[in-house]
């Protein structure tokens, strides 16, 4: 629903002009971008039925002008941006599109003929997806196809296309490619940006090159010492099946170390956090603590391979955060240290943005209504499950690729799901209230602390203070709240909480947890309308963090919520006179997010610290990892008493027997293609007591306290001296150790510590009679 004229120009005098041809500002402007769109040079947007428009036709789209859908219809944005760069795919880029025009001299090459279409059916258009996608897997490029007549020229064009489009103070538009790599169908992609359009290279460098992304950075490093600034934003991690963010080893099997991660966050600031393929943030399983963790979450990988269950350890940015701070802590490198962007990935050359104004992502595949409200699938994906479009909003000088880029590069950035919030952070010391209610207050907030993407300074307190303001899009939904999201590494375990700062109305928070009750909802499911009756269209305020510990990294980033509005499904089942599909949720929360600040302890506050229990100190003391049989005496059918020596908690695990559960049922199957089932003589289930929803639970347990609640059980199996479960196919595994007469357990994510001391439960007489 929109808002009345007159309300939308009170909100416009309150905020602000739009920032385009705005003079130089010393406390930055807030410019929003696409950082992630294709049009018909990109293969499978041609093979998805984008024939009608390129990145000229994008660039118009993104100033305001129509453009034509791909299905010929007219399709204008909502609010005009402010920059962009145009990402089609450099593998093979422009060849398919060339190849079906008669005119091109490519249409006359023997290697393009499989690439020209015979007919308009789907069986021609079925034949030629398949050679495509051919192409792209083979081991090695088609060196016609891609030989410098066509790659250069394209690329040529491309640049020729942003410089036109370019208009410094207005509009800026980058030089940006996207390197394609999927290897087993494993989302590694990178969108790649330069600073300066002048100094590209004659070709880029693509994913036929290599689709290692270590290969991608160090050609970045490459045309850096040439010269040439650029840099890569990571995109859909939600997609890597885990692989977007390991811990261990790298795609080559090489050590993650030192260099690896000094050589990504030089080249890769930056991550989508949110596009039209569903949200990065973080997923129930790894937040169940978090009411807000379930938006726009999509179980899906590249082309529905049959037989995978797509791993979430690994893909969703949050945990990355929280892996990056105990990597900080137990090895001295962090390579997730990055900042938040979103956008859209849409292969229409326009982008829906809104709920309201919503028209697909994939051409002829989603682009009629009917045909993505159906829920008939393309690739395996059903089209509701799909979005708008994100954007990344930079905090910048001036709108010039010179001052956007710096921007970029320092992480002073923001993602919104798609309405134009704003949203600031600042950390700080010295903070006050007073500070944030005085005109002048952001330069203040430069002055004594530093914005989103930055590192906190020396302590000058016992805790750190923030700065949060947020505003609302005037064409969108009013704000719910402000969240900050805290993450935190101690004794190799990683722990998170997000603390509600500030909020509309007059709520009240819970008194036990703090946790502020829902806004409530005006949307009317029958209607598919809401109203702005509810909610706040500027929020603020300075927020202490009540839990610091001065010994602990962390880190904290904003999350501002807008009320509850009807999602695009909704509307489109309005419109069409049915009921609104059961299988996506029907109403949504837009939402912004801020890049992180980061917190480092000083040595002398690591000093102070208590150290914590390493398996290499356990060691020096004697002690001996138990094998399975040891391990089989131990804990199965038995209860043990598991003491986190973090956090002081303690709680009870239940071992059912070897193919049963603790009930005596027989055990539910592991999953095929994870665990083997020659483990199965091995394998039981666990159950857990005594834990409740304050218990501050390490990464990668899931919901332990509802699955206490419930009395739920988990697999678990022995192999090889651990105990292995798995949260969605990924193993976690514990070693026990045994020192004198105590035991220690270690689990495989918290990097070389063994924060468990297990005690065997011993049998009460019960009193009851």
């Amino acid at each position: 629903m929109k808002l009345p004229r007159m309300t939308f120009w009170l909100l416009f005098a309150f905020i602000g002009a739009p920032t385009q041809a705005q003079e130089k500002n010393p406390d930055r402007n807030a410019y929003f971008g696409e950082t992630h769109i294709h049009t018909s040079w990109s293969l499978d947007a041609w093979l998805f039925g984008n024939h009608l428009t390129d990145p000229g036709d994008a660039y118009k789209y993104f100033k305001g002008e129509p453009i034509k859908h791909p299905l010929g219809y007219e399709v204008r944005i909502d609010t005009p941006l402010d920059w962009a760069g145009v990402t089609d795919h450099s593998e093979y880029v422009g060849v398919i599109k060339f190849a079906n025009d008669p005119k091109s001299p490519v249409s006359k090459l023997p290697a393009a003929q499989p690439l020209i279409m015979k007919a308009d059916t789907p069986a021609e258009v079925q034949r030629v997806y398949l050679y495509a996608i051919k192409l792209l897997s083979a081991p090695k490029p088609d060196k016609a196809l891609m030989s410098p007549q066509i790659a250069e020229t394209v690329w040529k064009e491309n640049i020729t296309l942003a410089n036109t489009a370019n208009e410094p103070g207005k509009f800026t538009a980058f030089c940006s490619y996207e390197w394609t790599s999927m290897p087993n169908n494993m989302n590694l992609h990178r969108n790649v940006f330069f600073k300066d359009c002048a100094k590209v290279p004659t070709m880029p460098f693509s994913a036929l090159d290599s689709v290692q992304p270590v290969d991608l950075w160090n050609w970045m490093d490459t045309q850096r010492k040439a010269g040439n600034e650029l840099l890569a934003i990571s995109h859909n991690a939600n997609l890597s099946d885990g692989r977007m963010y390991p811990t261990e080893v790298d795609d080559k099997g090489r050590a993650i170390d030192a260099a690896y991660a000094a050589s990504r966050m030089r080249n890769e600031p930056l991550i989508e956090i949110k596009q039209i393929k569903g949200a990065s943030e973080t997923h129930p399983l790894l937040s169940p603590n978090d009411e807000f963790a379930n938006f726009e979450i999509l179980p899906y990988l590249l082309g529905n391979p049959v037989g995978r269950i797509p791993h979430i350890v690994g893909s969703y940015a949050r945990q990355a955060l929280k892996d990056g701070l105990a990597m900080q802590e137990t090895k001295g490198f962090n390579p997730y240290k990055f900042g938040f962007g979103a956008a859209s990935d849409s292969h229409n050359t326009a982008v829906p943005y809104r709920q309201d104004n919503f028209f697909g992502g994939h051409a002829s595949l989603d682009g009629a209504i009917e045909v993505r409200m159906s829920g008939r699938l393309f690739a395996g994906m059903d089209p509701r499950s799909i979005g708008p479009g994100g954007l990344t909003g930079v905090w910048a000088e001036e709108n010039t690729r010179a001052s956007l880029f710096e921007g970029m590069q320092r992480k002073e950035t923001f993602a919104v799901s798609g309405p134009h919030i704003k949203v600031r952070l600042f950390g700080g010391w010295e903070y006050t209230a007073s500070m944030l209610a005085d005109a002048d207050w952001v330069k203040t907030g430069y002055a004594k602390g530093v914005p989103m993407g930055g590192d906190l300074p020396p302590a000058k307190s016992k805790a750190p203070t923030f700065m949060v303001w947020a505003v609302k899009d005037p064409t969108s939904g009013n704000l719910d709240r402000i969240q900050v999201v805290k993450g935190w590494s101690k004794n190799g375990q990683s722990f998170e909480k997000v603390f509600d700062v500030v909020w509309a109305g007059d709520r009240k928070a819970n008194k036990w947890t703090g946790v502020v009750p829902s806004i409530g909802s005006t949307v009317d499911l029958e209607t598919a309308a809401y109203t702005n009756s509810i909610g706040a269209v500027e929020l603020k305020t300075v927020w202490t963090d009540p839990e610091f510990d001065p010994g602990v990294h962390a880190f904290y980033y904003a999350r501002a919520l807008e009320i509850p509005t009807p999602r695009w499904t909704t509307i489109q089942a309005k419109q069409l006179g049915i009921a609104p599909p059961d299988v996506v949720a029907a109403t949504v929360q837009e939402r912004a997010w801020s890049s992180p600040v980061w917190y480092t302890p000083s040595a002398e506050a690591l000093k102070s610290a208590k150290p914590g229990t390493t398996v290499a100190a356990l060691k020096t003391q004697g002690a001996v990892a138990l094998n399975d049989a040891q391990l089989k005496a131990l804990i199965v059918e038995k209860s043990l008493w598991l003491e986190n020596t973090v956090t002081g908690d303690k709680y009870q695990i239940v071992y059912g027997a070897s193919g049963k559960s603790p009930s005596g049922k027989p055990a539910t199957p592991v999953e095929p293609g994870y665990v083997s089932q020659r483990f199965a003589a091995n394998q039981g289930e666990i159950q857990f007591k005594y834990v409740g929803r304050k218990m501050a639970m390490p990464s990668l347990t899931s919901d332990v306290a509802d699955a206490t609640y419930l009395g739920a059980s988990r697999p678990y199996y022995l192999n090889n001296g651990k105990i292995v479960t798995a949260l969605v196919g990924t193993p976690i595994e514990i070693t026990v150790y045994k020192v004198g007469s105590k035991y220690w357990g270690a689990r495989s994510n918290e990097f070389g510590y063994a924060n468990y001391e297990l005690t065997p439960a011993v049998a009460e007489l019960n009193p009851i009679r």
